[in-house]
């Protein structure tokens, strides 16, 4: 669409918006490109909080927008791909965004739609610590309806672009949506190799004017400040604020502004939906969830996970002389050197995003996405440049020292949510292969060369005694984000590393914290446990395989009858094991086998333990599983069921006898009450019955006589074997019972031979 000119906004948005209803998504992507292309940044401000609500949707979720969630490109593949074009970091919709970075334009984003903390926060007039919020504040107007945020045109794309992910959890899903190959889970992936390279340095923004660049924001201040609403300006400063950079301090900070903007709006909106007051909250059962993570919203966050373990880790090593170092190094390898200490922007709201799902995501398989976020969170060494050796054994690679101070200054990332991992798997079937595979993917990780030696170590550093003054422990201790600095006078009794484990443990769960340690007798407890359930879930997988087995070879003979595999044996209720088959029955074996094998690494179990505990799993499958008899008594004849051991069946009798075809009533003749067949046997109504049926009298006495029956069956049996031989004999034999059955329930069953 060429627009003239001297369009003006009203109009032009009005005529976008009919394009959207009148022509092809194509088309209307090709038309805005020209639009963007050929007007001036004045005559696209109007449109651009419009468009960007079109694009990712309302922030009340009532806008779906371009769906990108799910949009793939399998199901349409030019929709997607004009899509991804379109919204490309050198496409026209970051065009149109830099273009109006130049005119310093504004816009306002409502502050009731952030994350919960924040949102808090800024209601309660105390600023949040993320600089990401300073001078954006903007109070309403006389009349005016709540805060917001001013924010710059990069700002406002991304804002929307991250909060849409939580946003539109109602979009309207056609078909079967895999979250890792959507419109939306690409972009997120673009965007943070473009602004967070792990090689070269960020793009320059694409720009109208040749050889242009578009400035880095400038600071404002409030429209209204703080003070003017009954708050003194002092409450400012409630918090303190650990690090504030000033994107204009250095010219070369336009290259990096953009970097820090989108990964502190990643981290806000997709992490800090959870305080530190508010997790302590929500240990109690009574408390609602105020916010429920999605697997799609889990799956995007492990992929910012990777990615920062990547791009910090492509630091560059520091040169050997300070002179050299300040006149070589980039403003990008600077941030990542910022980025290193990962918990300035992620630990605190990561640690707390995971105690929730750990504590509250359903016990079933979709938690393997937590499972793996989180351990992706554990492993910076998977996303380091350096290659392993080689090797001719394929040997598990040892955690290099060199990764001590990271696993120390995350502890509890490690201890404590394994720990939580424990209580998670001892409530869940181990039996099912998803489930056994969980337990394998952690037991495995855990049990990497040096990894284990690595968090005792560490333990050990936060159990030293500190020789401090009892009355300064409390501000002693204190993290940069808290308040303190690492560089507080100490004893020197305690080491640096001591001080860093101990700031990072108080800094996240408070200074009462009672640490439960994960090489203590207490967690050892729960670990014999899951090593117990596991040799109790290897015996159940065995005797499902065998029953697999068993159902295969009867089926055929069963399935005369109208029997389902499940109605053979009623004690068995079966699990997602059936559906998949005995390849997965093989394959949860070895998952459990590894596993056990990794904890007795971990946790050095010694093999009398073991050897104890198979033997307990052996003795309880004898108790409790396919081979425990129904509670019965021995008599001269054999055992005898007892009433309990008749009531013990009495659920699959009951079925089997309620049934409306022949099964029911062959069972109803045979396992129903046997003073209520005699009275049946006896019934004028069945010799009636049988004498106008079938004319001369036949002795119901001598048919159901069981002595004489199995006098007369024992003979044929005999005289079988010599002729036909055992298995033909067999078959005889059955089809005798079979033909005996048949009778027995046509005539007390109520068999109408009119009617037939």
């Amino acid at each position: 669409m060429a627009a003239p000119h001297l369009q003006q906004p009203s109009f032009l948005l009005a005529t976008l918006k009919a394009d959207c209803v009148n022509k092809p998504f194509a088309q209307r992507c090709h038309d805005l490109e020209t639009v963007i292309e050929e007007l001036p940044a004045k005559e696209l401000h109007g449109i651009f909080p419009w468009l960007v609500e079109s694009i990712f949707g309302s922030l009340d979720g009532i806008i779906v927008g371009w769906n990108l969630r799910c949009l793939q490109g399998r199901t349409n593949p030019n929709e997607y791909s004009v899509a991804l074009d379109f919204l490309d970091p050198s496409g026209p919709m970051m065009k149109l965004v830099y273009k109006l970075q130049a005119e310093e334009y504004r816009y306002d984003f409502p502050v009731s739609y952030l994350p919960g903390p924040v949102k808090a926060s800024i209601q309660e007039q105390v600023l949040p610590e993320c600089s990401l919020y300073h001078n954006k504040v903007q109070f309403p107007s006389s009349g005016g309806l709540g805060l917001n945020l001013a924010l710059n045109p990069f700002e406002y794309y991304m804002f929307y672009f991250a909060i849409s992910l939580i946003t539109q959890k109602n979009s309207p899903v056609t078909h079967h949506v895999s979250p890792s190959n959507s419109a939306y889970f690409i972009l997120v992936d673009t965007y943070l190799k473009c602004f967070l390279p792990t090689e070269g340095s960020v793009l320059p923004p694409p720009s109208s004017n040749p050889g242009g660049a578009i400035p880095s924001p400038t600071p404002r201040s409030p429209a209204v400040p703080f003070s003017s609403y009954g708050m003194h300006h002092t409450s400012l400063l409630k918090r303190h604020i650990a690090h504030q950079p000033s994107v204009n301090a250095d010219p070369a900070s336009q290259e990096i502004w953009r970097s820090e903007t989108l990964l502190q709006i990643f981290v806000e909106m997709w992490l800090h939906h959870y305080s530190l007051e508010m997790y302590q909250k929500m240990q109690s059962p009574h408390v609602k969830e105020s916010f429920k993570p999605t697997e799609e919203h889990v799956l995007v966050v492990r992929l910012l996970v990777k990615h920062l373990h990547a791009f910090s880790n492509s630091l560059k090593p520091e040169p050997l002389s300070p002179s050299a170092h300040s006149h070589t190094a980039s403003p990008l390898e600077e941030f990542k050197r910022l980025v290193v200490v990962i918990p300035r922007f992620v630990q605190e709201k990561l640690y707390i995003f995971l105690q929730h799902c750990f504590g509250h995501w359903p016990l079933d398989a979709s938690f393997r996405a937590v499972l793996e976020m989180w351990l992706s969170y554990l492993q910076p060494w998977r996303y380091a440049p350096e290659k392993p050796p080689q090797s001719t054994e394929p040997l598990p690679r040892s955690v290099s020292d060199k990764w001590a101070a990271f696993i120390q200054e995350n502890l509890l990332m490690y201890t404590k949510l394994f720990v939580g991992f424990l209580n998670r798997a001892l409530r869940t079937d181990l039996v099912s292969p998803k489930n056994a595979l969980m337990v394998f993917r952690v037991a495995k990780v855990f049990a990497q060369p040096n990894l284990a030696e690595m968090i005792l170590k560490g333990e050990q550093l936060f159990l030293e005694p500190e020789l401090v003054i009892p009355h300064r422990q409390h501000r002693f201790f204190m993290s940069p984000t808290l308040g303190g600095s690492f560089l507080s006078s100490r004893s020197p009794a305690v080491t640096d590393a001591s001080f860093k484990v101990k700031s990072h443990v108080y800094s996240l769960e408070g200074q009462d914290f009672q640490y439960k340690q994960m090489f203590g007798a207490e967690v050892r407890n729960l670990v014999l446990k899951l090593a117990q359930l596991i040799c109790q879930a290897q015996q159940t997988a065995k005797s499902i395989s065998d029953h697999s087995a068993e159902t295969m070879a009867s089926q055929s003979f069963f399935s005369w009858f109208r029997f389902t595999p499940s109605e053979v044996n009623g004690s068995y209720t079966g699990n997602d094991l059936d559906e998949i088959g005995q390849d997965s029955i093989k394959k949860t074996d070895e998952y459990l086998e590894k596993a056990l094998e990794y904890l007795c690494q971990i946790f050095k179990l010694s093999e009398a333990q073991l050897t104890q505990m198979m033997m307990k799993c052996g003795t309880a499958q004898d108790e409790n599983g396919k081979k425990q008899l129904p509670d019965c008594i021995a008599s001269e004849n054999g055992l005898i069921l007892t009433p309990l051991g008749r009531y013990q069946f009495a659920d699959q009798m009951e079925v089997l006898c309620s049934r409306d075809d022949f099964v029911g009533r062959l069972c109803r003749y045979h396992l129903t009450n046997p003073q209520l067949a005699q009275k049946i046997r006896y019934s004028p109504v069945v010799r009636d019955r049988m004498s106008h049926n079938w004319g001369p009298r036949i002795s119901l006495r001598f048919l159901a006589s069981y002595r004489t029956l199995i006098s007369l069956l024992m003979i044929y049996f005999l005289a079988s074997w010599f002729y036909v031989g055992p298995v033909g004999c067999t078959f005889i034999i059955l089809t005798g019972y079979f033909l005996y059955a048949v009778i027995m329930t046509f005539f007390f069953e109520g068999w109408k031979p009119h009617e037939h």
